[in-house]
């Protein structure tokens, strides 16, 4: 065969193998999502997996635009370049060189996504995509990886190249440089909710560790493609490469299990994720120039040094929620220094002794680890200024997948399902169901049930009781919305009396120290519907109330939350406060409900009326509109009360009104509150006719 035809078969096979790598590196996405979103709660596996969507679609087309210039273009001084941007070529060796450098760049975008995961908005992580694929990634890959190759200048090289820096498939170029970014991230963020509180601390279990594996399994895959591509061409170091990867991940897996018997007593999900993925970041660096036992070594070293960094992370309540930045980051720097440690010198071809390679590892370790975590720090830090980039605490509560998205999940689905039977009574109306997820398998059953109940009238009978059963338990299930809390040393009352199983008034305290948040609330309508209602509004009040805010912010931000998410025509009456007991000053904002009621030491009563709409009817702009009253109690008691007592009945058939409700909260006066509330329901039940209440009846009280 002629010498040129050799020449050009050769390089046809060169072109389908990084061709071939280049989609491998692809399929990496998908392993990154199933990952992430296995490791993420399922009330934000949405949002995660949306996110590796768009970053890949993003970094492309701005690497495209003018990354890939900035990358490889002609050299200014070995630190950026200064051409080819909007990247076109006829040459197919150039093409396939651009579309596998695209899948590097998406590679980088895509680690900050699950260090970020649960807390950042869709929008801000966008834009955290462009610096990092556009400016960042592409200006320190000039300085390491730019050469002549598609400019044909000699002066296209960067500057850490000059100097001998080695990063063969990029450790630190691609990985410690999206765990840089990811780190400035979350520092800035901060954690999540609860994540390292007391109550909560190691309890944030992720939706689906099958998932999660799946997605390493993947990724394990994919790595084969971004190590061999990075070779250009399918020789002889090709087996060396991908034996070298394929060790160190296995012997990263070992170690990661190995710890995990070690401190857990068992096999830990998570590190037994964390310790191939750290294996094989840190093999990048230097697989096609050491050693299989020293890629072992490297593996080894790799997945430990991943794991001591992860435990660092957590004592100082740094919150990552996929351990990006142990992998990519720590064990990135670790694989870009073990090139100038073990690697073969003759074949890194730097004309560099041992500790000058060693040198400039860490210059370039150094260099870039700076530069990065630097510049993605300070624009973030100014960006949040302006636009923050966290979730309200009612969205992260909530979850990204509806805050975000509006992606109502089959639970949801469901519980809409059983909202429309319960108020049509047409037993023909069947819910979602799917045996793969918890809701969906709780629809499939529901069907089956309601299929037996439309048959027969036996059946139905029998499944009513059945209904009875579960609407006992959904009571069950409301009374424990609102925790038991200890306020023994706290001068407060209230009491709840349900006219139905389901109760649409609620009250609930939320101490904090030296002063205590209340609400009173009563929801419009009666039953179920208004029992969701209120369960999302007291969710709300605990939320906010463990953030610390004026009782004006918490009705503001709840009005708006519940105006978004209500069913139309319900809405809910409020008054929320905040009570300090060594001030002895109470504040409060009432939203369309009864007045509050204060008796002082003399045993007069002063009402003081609403200003303000009921929480939900409409979105306020900001919490302006809401004004708060103030007050020192002095020896008084405050009382606030729903319409279950102003609108019971007196003997005469007529409501009460404010002023029959004072006049049986003066006539049952005690000293022990708790006993003056129950003197005052049990006074209600006894002069309603058939002893039952009309309506959901609840009383507070605050103050001595």
């Amino acid at each position: 065969m002629p010498e040129e035809a050799v020449n050009i078969l050769t390089d046809n096979i060169d072109t389908l193998w990084v061709i071939n790598c280049a989609i491998l590196v692809f399929i990496m996405q998908a392993g990154f999502m199933c990952m992430e979103t296995g490791l993420s709660r399922h009330k934000n596996s949405i949002n995660v997996a949306l996110k590796n969507a768009a970053d890949f679609g993003v970094s492309v087309v701005i690497f495209w635009i003018f990354g890939f210039g900035l990358m490889f273009g002609t050299s200014y001084n070995g630190f950026f370049g200064t051409d080819l941007f909007f990247f076109k070529t006829d040459k197919a060796e150039y093409m396939t060189y651009f579309v596998f450098q695209a899948m590097f760049v998406a590679t980088a975008a895509t680690i900050i996504s699950g260090a970020v995961a649960e807390r950042m908005r869709f929008n801000g992580y966008l834009i955290m995509t462009v610096l990092a694929t556009g400016i960042i990634y592409p200006i320190v890959g000039h300085w390491a990886w730019s050469s002549s190759y598609l400019t044909g200048s000699v002066k296209s090289t960067g500057w850490l190249s000059d100097l001998g820096f080695v990063d063969f498939a990029g450790s630190t170029i691609v990985h410690s440089v999206g765990g840089w970014i990811a780190l400035s991230a979350v520092l800035i963020l901060g954690p999540r909710i609860g994540k390292y509180s007391d109550a909560n601390r190691g309890k944030f279990t992720g939706s689906s560790f099958p998932l999660a594996v799946l997605g390493t399994l993947i990724l394990w895959f994919g790595w084969f493609g971004f190590n061999g591509g990075s070779n250009g061409a399918m020789d002889e170091v090709v087996p060396l490469i991908l034996i070298n990867t394929f060790l160190a991940a296995a012997f990263g897996l070992l170690t990661g299990l190995s710890f995990s018997y070690i401190r857990f007593k068992k096999p830990d999900p998570f590190y037994i994720i964390l310790g191939p993925l750290a294996g094989l970041v840190a093999i990048t660096a230097g697989c096609n120039s050491m050693t299989s036992v020293t890629s072992i070594f490297v593996g080894i070293i790799g997945s430990i040094i991943a794991i001591v960094v992860n435990e660092i992370l957590n004592k100082y309540e740094i919150d990552d929620v996929v351990g990006a930045v142990p992998v990519h980051l720590a064990a990135g720097v670790w694989g870009t220094l073990a090139v100038g440690l073990f690697s073969d010198l003759n074949i890194l071809g730097t004309d560099l002794n041992r500790m000058s390679q060693i040198k400039v590892q860490l210059i370039g370790i150094f260099s870039i680890g700076s530069f990065t975590f630097i510049t993605s720090f300070f624009v973030l830090k100014l960006l949040n200024n302006f636009y923050p980039l966290r979730v309200s605490p009612v969205q992260e509560e909530l979850g990204l997948n509806i805050a975000e998205h509006n992606a109502v999940s089959i639970e949801h689905d469901l519980i809409s399902i059983l909202n429309k039977q319960s108020e049509s009574g047409d037993l023909k109306i069947r819910g979602p169901q799917d045996p793969f997820t918890a809701g969906g398998v709780i629809g499939l059953y529901y069907n089956k049930m309601m299929s037996k109940l439309e048959s027969s009238e036996e059946e139905k009978n029998k499944w009513r009781d059945r209904i009875s059963k579960e609407v006992k338990l959904a009571v069950k299930v409301q009374e424990n919305f609102l925790p038991k809390r200890n306020l023994k040393n706290y001068p407060v009352h209230g009491i709840n009396i349900s006219a139905r199983e389901v109760s649409g008034d609620f009250f609930s305290f939320y101490p904090h120290n030296d002063s205590i948040y209340f609400i009173i609330a009563d929801v419009a309508g009666k039953g179920i519907h208004a029992g969701m209602v209120m369960a999302k509004a007291s969710t709300l009040f605990e939320v906010l109330s463990q953030s610390k805010v004026d009782p004006d912010e918490m009705v503001f931000h709840m009005n708006n939350d519940l105006n978004n998410t209500k069913t139309a025509g319900m809405f809910v009456t409020s008054i929320v406060g905040e009570y300090n007991l060594i001030t002895d000053e109470i504040r409060w904002v009432n939203a369309g409900h009864q007045p509050a009621v204060v008796r002082n030491e003399k045993g007069n009563y002063n009402q003081i009326e609403s200003l303000a709409p009921p929480l939900g009817v409409i979105k306020q702009k900001d919490k302006s509109f809401y004004s708060i009253n103030k007050m020192k109690l002095n020896g008084s008691r405050f009382y606030a009360f729903t319409d279950g007592l102003s609108e019971s009945l007196n003997k005469d058939g007529n409501e009460i009104g404010i002023e029959g409700s004072i006049k049986i909260i003066e006539e049952n006066f005690n000293v022990d509150a708790t006993k003056q509330l129950d003197d005052i329901t049990k006074f209600v039940i006894d002069t309603t006719k058939n002893q039952k209440l009309t309506d959901d009846l609840t009383v507070i009280s605050i103050g001595k």
